[in-house]
């Protein structure tokens, strides 16, 4: 029997990393922010962390209307084998 050979990402220290990598980069592009001039259409786009929030909440809201879709789209289990 072969086994499979184990990779990089099977690791939880190399998970682990990449997960606190990038709360690093997001505390250091968060911490950057208020040294960068934004050109905002609108006043409320020159709030301090605007896009990563509105980005957050532009994510989750997909994630509800999903599984708002998959309640009303969803067919059962055995839906082709019937016919």
């Amino acid at each position: 029997m072969r086994t499979e050979r184990e990779r990089w990402l099977d690791r939880r220290e190399n998970v682990a990393g990449i997960y606190r990598g990038l709360w690093a980069a997001c505390a250091l592009l968060l911490a950057l922010e208020p040294l960068v001039h934004k050109h905002g259409d609108f006043a409320v786009e020159e709030w301090f962390g605007f896009h990563g929030w509105f980005g957050f909440l532009a994510c989750a809201g997909l994630v509800l209307a999903a599984r708002a879709m998959r309640a009303i789209l969803s067919r059962p289990e055995d839906y082709y084998d019937r016919r």
